[in-house]
């Protein structure tokens, strides 16, 4: 029996037979949609179990962070005991690469403070694993440390000295003075301004000086001692001196001039 073949026409199909063949190839695509489906969720299920077993056998940075977290809140309050330093603190560990694969560890991980010495600004810690697998890390992070600091009230001059009124405690981030700090009046006041400060600001120690508590052309009582003997005598100061400076002095008695320590205002002492 010959063949039929599909011929088509613009306006209608020619043979039944080609009308069925079409239906047919149709059908095909929609007979069993429940089959894809199904395919998609097998893939979909063992990607994850493949995701889950590959973070099984990893330790995930996560872990890395909570170790550095709990360590360095640790090193933090043992070294504000020790030190006897009254401040708050706040760690803030840096983000690690989400990518990074590291093997399980089947013991605790250990950590140790890389650098600096003391767990204040900066830090490195070095997290480690020493099982069957070992490895090691660096975890950067941040220790903001807050005291009470010295800082200046109102606008200060070069050349003037440290009155009540000039400075005041506010507390400050410690750990971004890298010129340094002062933590108490007793370290400032009377002492002389090096280089001018605006209000608010904080006043680290090479701002400061020792005041000159004695002048050029003052008159001074010289004192020479030693375990025996004590002798005093009047003297005229040859330069300013700040209190543990050591100036020049003329003996008005005997006209010689000599090296001395101030150790008070009018008041120089030389050891015998």
């Amino acid at each position: 029996m010959p063949r039929l073949r599909c011929q088509r026409s613009n306006r209608t199909l020619r043979h039944a037979p080609c009308f069925v063949q079409r239906m047919n190839k149709q059908m095909t695509i929609f007979r069993h949609p429940w089959k894809s489906l199904c395919k998609a969720f097998l893939f979909s299920t063992l990607c994850g179990l493949s995701l889950l077993a590959d973070s099984a056998g990893v330790t995930r940075p996560e872990q890395l962070i909570d170790a550095t977290q709990a360590f360095l809140e640790r090193e933090v309050t043992d070294y504000l005991q020790r030190s006897q330093i009254a401040a708050r603190h706040d760690v803030q560990i840096n983000r690690l690469d989400p990518r990074l694969r590291l093997a399980s560890c089947d013991r605790a991980l250990s950590t140790k403070l890389e650098s600096p010495a003391q767990p204040v600004g900066r830090t490195t810690v070095r997290v480690s694993c020493e099982g069957t697998s070992p490895w090691s890390v660096f975890v950067p992070a941040q220790v903001h440390l807050f005291r009470e600091v010295i800082v200046a009230r109102r606008p200060l001059t070069r050349g003037s000295v440290v009155e009540q009124d000039d400075v005041t405690l506010a507390e400050r981030d410690v750990s971004l003075l890298t010129q340094g700090y002062l933590t108490a009046f007793d370290q400032v006041l009377g002492n002389k301004i090096t280089r001018s400060a605006l209000p608010d600001q904080v006043l680290p120690p090479t701002y400061l000086s020792a005041a000159e508590i004695i002048r050029k052309g003052d008159q001074v009582v010289i004192t020479a001692k030693n375990s025996t003997i004590n002798v005093r005598m009047p003297g005229e100061a040859l330069s300013d001196g700040a209190l543990g400076s050591q100036i020049r002095v003329k003996n008005q008695r005997s006209g010689r001039t000599i090296k001395a320590r101030v150790i008070g205002p009018g008041q120089v002492e030389v050891a015998m």
